[in-house]
């Protein structure tokens, strides 16, 4: 059943967006459609992939839009060593938040004091800049969920994210609700893989969620802003101005 929220603007959940931009197949011509929506629609952020971080930066000058990307994408195998090259390259490119890719297999297997370091060499790589760490939660169960959660809160990191959209499944409510309770009052939660619409949105924004990856940013905050048009009285103020 469809929401009506009264007491969120789009320029509240547009500021909770990073809209991914990575797909490996897109064309020059469509990563700029895509940051040309994010300018639009006056999102938080882009995540873009690692090679499009400097042209990014450079399109949505002056825009607001802030550009993140990915490290250790999709598969989160990459070594340590080579996470923290991709950490200093995509700051020496201009990017602003890191989207990391929990070593999958070490969750897994239970190295947890192995996932800790991998994560917390990022950390300091990215010298106080926002890390996000993905733990693509469709290939975990709950206990693992909770632990991985648990290693990114002590590795310092600011996010744990479900997902990398790139495994099968996505972010669910359950999977949430785990990370939530496995993680310090400092660490936020990021929702991403399979949040294309607003009542996704308004459903996980309940349970905490302050960051949502997606792709349906335009679908999301057009559906948001006709909701409360049809929902403003005549003459009350309009919550759909930036």
């Amino acid at each position: 059943m469809s929401q009506t929220p009264p007491a969120v603007t789009v320029a509240q959940i547009a500021g909770m967006i990073d809209h991914a931009i990575l797909k490996p197949e897109l064309t020059r011509a469509e990563v700029d459609a895509q940051l040309d929506i994010a300018a639009e629609h006056r999102i938080f952020s882009v995540c873009v992939r690692p090679s499009d971080i400097a042209y990014a930066v450079q399109r949505l000058a002056g825009s607001g839009v802030a550009v993140g990307t990915v490290i250790g994408f999709p598969h989160g195998t990459t070594s340590t060593a080579g996470k923290v090259a991709e950490v200093r390259q995509a700051l020496a490119d201009g990017g602003v938040e890191l989207d990391m890719v929990v070593n999958i297999g070490w969750v897994r297997s239970g190295l947890l004091e192995q996932v800790e370091q991998d994560i917390r060499a990022v950390v300091e790589a990215a010298e106080g800049r926002v890390v996000k760490v993905i733990l693509e939660t469709a290939l975990l169960d709950d206990e693992q969920i909770a632990a991985a959660s648990a290693a990114a809160d002590r590795a310092g990191a600011h996010f744990v994210k479900t997902s990398t959209g790139f495994a099968g499944g996505g972010a669910n409510l359950h999977d949430l609700a785990i990370m939530k309770a496995n993680v310090s009052e400092r660490v936020e939660l990021k929702a991403s893989g399979g949040v294309r619409s607003l009542d996704t949105v308004l459903e996980m924004l309940a349970e905490g969620v302050t960051r949502f990856g997606t792709s349906g940013t335009a679908t999301i905050l057009d559906d948001l802003a006709g909701r409360i048009a049809g929902s403003t009285a005549p003459g009350a103020v309009d919550e759909t101005s930036y």
